[in-house]
C-alpha cells in the first residue's frame, strides 16, 4: 500500500455519539491506518479547519464526513462556506446524513457538494457504507494534495 495514503486525515463532522464511533471504528479498521478527528458541530468544523484556537495545529483534511444536522451551525452552513472558500474548496465532502430531503440533495449538490449519501437506520448498513465511502474516496480515487 502507498505510504502516502498512511498520511491521509479524515474529519468527520458529526453530533450523534454513536454515529461518530462507528465511523471512526471503520475507519480506524482499515490497514492504512488513516487518521480520522471528529467534531460534534459546525463551529467546531470551521474553528478545525482555519486552524483557530484548539485547532491551531490541526493539519488540514485529505477527506470530510459531513452530517447536515448539527448544532451551532448546521451542516448546510458549513458546506457553503467551505465550498466557499478558496483554500478550502479542493476538499472533498461526503454528506452523510439522515436527511432525505430532495431540497438538501439539491442544495448540496448546487454548493459543489462531492456527494450525498443517506445514514442507514441500523448500524450493520451503516458500516457497510462507511466502508464503501472509503474504498471509493480513499482508495480508488486520487485526491488533491495540499
Amino acid at each position: 500500500m502507498d505510504e502516502g495514503i498512511r498520511e491521509r486525515l479524515i474529519l468527520v463532522i458529526e453530533n450523534n455519539l454513536n454515529h461518530a464511533q462507528l465511523i471512526e471504528t471503520v475507519l480506524k479498521d482499515h490497514p492504512a491506518s488513516y487518521q480520522v478527528v471528529t467534531v460534534e458541530d459546525g463551529v467546531q468544523a470551521m474553528d478545525f479547519l482555519h486552524q483557530r484556537g484548539s485547532f491551531a495545529q490541526a493539519l488540514r483534511p485529505h477527506l470530510i464526513l459531513l452530517d447536515l444536522n448539527l448544532p451551532n451551525k448546521d451542516g448546510r452552513t458549513v458546506l457553503a462556506e467551505i465550498k466557499a472558500d478558496a483554500c478550502l474548496k479542493r476538499i472533498p465532502i461526503v454528506v452523510l446524513t439522515a436527511s432525505t430531503n430532495t431540497e438538501d440533495v439539491f442544495t448540496s449538490y448546487a454548493v459543489q457538494g462531492n456527494c450525498y449519501v443517506v445514514k442507514a437506520d441500523d448500524f450493520n448498513t451503516l458500516s457497510a457504507i462507511v466502508k464503501r465511502i472509503e474504498e471509493f474516496w480513499l482508495e480508488i480515487v486520487t485526491l488533491p494534495s495540499e
